[in-house]
């Protein structure tokens, strides 16, 4: 069993006796803190810190670390507050204690709203202090070891946050030791039968291969000998949750994945780690396309490495990892590595990291709220790495799937807010394009141009998608206040007040009234459908019901941008009857008048509003025609080109054949007004092949 002693007694080899003595003054601290408290398994509850302490001293963290994590439930569950804790030791001490620490004090609508506000507390924590992160880890990690003593359904709540959350952040971070004991303890207890199933084919398999693995293993060691480099040669075990998750994500079955046999060769330098792939690629033939130099181009999470797969005797297919003794070390505790290796203070682990906790903070500004940022860093745990260049030659590591907007808000926010185009290889490419290793990038921006709501479609990363929701939100926003002037002035108007002849003290209390910081935020409010102009409008003049008057329609320009939208049921275009649905959050969605979804709204007179077309519009909007017509060679490129001819362009188009003569060709274009769809329809019906053209309206 750890004891205090035993513990000290294993600081001694690598801190100062002043630093061990800090420590000690720790534990005593907590003990009295803690002092009466007990776990759920009957132990002291001082045992749960110290053993976190522990896996923390194996990673050679600082004394202040160690003292973060014996009081790092101090202030949570005895009520020491965080300034005794600066008093007593110090400030940066108190700070570790304190982003470690659950916000207890406060109330949430659900149990994921407190996991999102902690784990978003905990990330800002981190953002300052990275060691924050590698205590919460330790802690997570010996609560797992001691999950046993809890009841079933917390036992599977804390192992599904651990797999989605604290897994995932241990990769991140390049902890592949800690991330796998985690995943394997996370893995039996949310699923025990999976796992006793896995555990015994597993068993099963290794004893029919080891003979197998012996042989593969001393022709390794025999040839590197022969070509004078001094190596060590280990079989890589296959985990649990690793041979569970590739089984399920790639469709593979248990013995597709143990047929492949897998080996670590560490050598001294980087040098030999290039000599020992040639070595292994005369000795058995590489898979084309399986090399990945990760020394050359390390991870996002800093790990380095070289991986090759060979046809091994028989044509077996052996994984090859080479490395060195200090990449094996960052690689199993990555980040944590770093204090080990002090020397190497601008380390690629450590850069990553910097940089990944500056995209935090970035997405938390960003972030509506925690469920949501939250949701944003998950996408950003990792999956496989895609490594693209600038034009300059600057690689940057992007998830796979990524696609153009992803890399420009990798370069920067602004870059990514003012993207219009881009090229890939020199080409002009969609932005929508995914992105593969080894490509160039180039992304080409416009002063002025703001984020297109259609991103968030093909977007992955959580940088990219929170930024692009925070200007969609602060340009939505900025477009509302106009239109919620026009519309309370235009009620207003009716009885002859404006809002600049409303007293200031009339306007203070119906903003005091409705919680309303500013004017500019009411008229937000009323644009976005939020508020009612005329009610608002009532309150200003302090009118009663009956003495509202009706009011005129407002109109509709084509230019009020987020605020005002089109529904796409029915389309509408100018010269049509419209009529607009007071939509929360929204703003005004225009229909047609005779849209079959109105109906149900037009008893509720408080969402409807009388809305016409103005004068001066000067847009394209968008219809849908279906086209019933006899097949006919070329006929897609003969409608497209009569469609074009009248100065219409189209959107999109689709063929439903109904028989081997006769189909429906759903085309959508952008049109002006009736007038310009009416031109493009007659140009249509001179078409000896269409039989019908109809206007799809819901």
């Amino acid at each position: 069993m750890l004891t205090i002693d035993s513990f000290v007694s294993s600081l001694s080899s690598y801190l100062e006796p002043a630093l061990i003595q800090q420590v000690k003054k720790a534990y005593d601290f907590a003990e009295e803190a803690h002092k009466g408290q007990k776990r759920k398994s009957g132990e002291p509850y001082i045992t749960h810190p110290l053993a976190v302490a522990s896996i923390l001293a194996e990673m050679h963290m600082d004394h202040q670390c160690l003292m973060a994590a014996l009081m790092h439930d101090v202030i949570e569950d005895t009520g020491v507050p965080k300034h005794t804790i600066g008093q007593e030791f110090d400030d940066e001490v108190a700070d570790l204690v304190d982003g470690v620490s659950k916000l207890n004090t406060m109330l949430f609508e659900s149990r994921a709203a407190a996991q999102a506000e902690n784990f978003q507390k905990m990330a800002l924590a981190m953002a300052k202090d990275i060691r924050v992160i590698l205590v919460k880890l330790a802690d997570r990690l010996h609560n797992m070891q001691t999950l046993g003593a809890l009841e079933a359904d917390k036992r599977r709540r804390i192992a599904r946050e651990t797999l989605e959350i604290y897994a995932p952040i241990a990769y991140r971070l390049g902890m592949n030791s800690v991330r796998i004991e985690l995943e394997e303890l996370g893995f039996r207890a949310l699923y025990p039968l999976r796992s006793s199933m896995i555990e015994k084919a597993v068993n099963r398999a290794r004893g029919n291969r080891k003979e197998v693995v012996t042989n593969i293993q001393e022709s390794i060691s025999s040839c590197l000998v022969r070509d004078g480099i001094k190596a060590e040669v280990f079989g890589r075990q296959k985990h649990l949750y690793s041979i569970y998750d590739k089984m399920r994500s790639k469709h593979k079955s248990f013995y597709e994945i143990m047929d492949v046999y897998a080996f670590r060769i560490i050598v001294d330098t980087v040098d030999n780690c290039y000599r020992t792939l040639g070595s292994m690629h005369n000795l058995y033939k590489p898979v084309a396309g399986r090399f990945k130099d990760y020394i050359a181009i390390p991870k996002a999470n800093g790990y380095q490495s070289l991986h090759t797969t060979l046809f091994g005797m028989h044509g077996l297919p052996i994984e090859i990892q080479i490395r060195t003794p200090e990449m094996e070390t960052l690689a199993n505790n990555g980040i944590a590595g770093h204090w080990k290796y002090k020397s190497n203070d601008e380390s690629s682990t450590h850069d990553r990291t910097r940089e990944w906790m500056r995209d935090l903070l970035e997405i938390q500004q960003s972030a509506g709220n925690s469920l949501e940022f939250i949701e944003n860093v998950k996408i950003d745990l990792f999956p496989d790495e895609v490594y693209v260049f600038t034009p300059l030659g600057d690689i940057y590591d992007l998830a796979q799937g990524s696609t153009p907007i992803d890399f420009a808000y990798a370069v920067h926010t602004v870059i990514g807010n003012t993207c219009v185009a881009c090229r890939i290889d020199r080409r002009l490419a969609p932005l929508s394009a995914t992105l593969e290793s080894g490509q160039t990038v180039e992304i080409i921006t416009a002063p002025g141009a703001q984020p297109n709501p259609a991103w968030l479609n093909f977007a992955i990363s959580g940088k990219a998608r929170s930024s692009i929701r925070h200007a969609l939100k602060h340009q939505q926003q900025s477009e509302s206040i106009p239109l919620g002037r026009r519309l309370l002035e235009r009620t207003l108007a009716i009885y002859g007040s404006s809002l600049e002849s409303i007293p200031e003290e009339k306007l203070t209390t119906v903003l005091t009234d409705r919680n309303i910081a500013n004017l500019d935020e009411l008229l937000s409010e009323i644009g976005l459908g939020n508020h009612i102009a005329y009610v608002i409008a009532r309150q200003l003049l302090t009118l009663e019901e009956e003495q509202l008057q009706h009011l005129g329609p407002l109109a509709i320009l084509g230019s009020e941008g987020l605020v005002v939208t089109y529904a796409r049921c029915c389309k509408p275009i100018p010269g049509d009857l419209i009529i607009g649905h007071i939509s929360a959050g929204r703003g005004i969605v225009i229909h047609t008048d005779t849209c079959k979804n109105m109906h149900d709204l037009r008893d509720k007179p408080d969402e409807i509003m009388a809305v016409r077309w103005d004068d001066t519009v000067d847009q394209e909007f968008s219809v849908e025609l279906r086209l019933e017509l006899e097949h006919e060679k070329g006929i897609i490129a003969i409608i497209a080109s009569s469609i074009t001819t009248e100065d219409a362009n189209i959107e999109g188009i689709s063929m439903i054949e109904k028989d081997a003569r006769l189909g429906i060709i759903n085309v959508i274009i952008a049109v002006r007004d009736r007038v310009h769809l009416a031109q493009v329809i007659k140009r249509l019906r001179l078409l000896k092949a269409i039989s019908r053209i109809i206007r799809v309206r819901s």
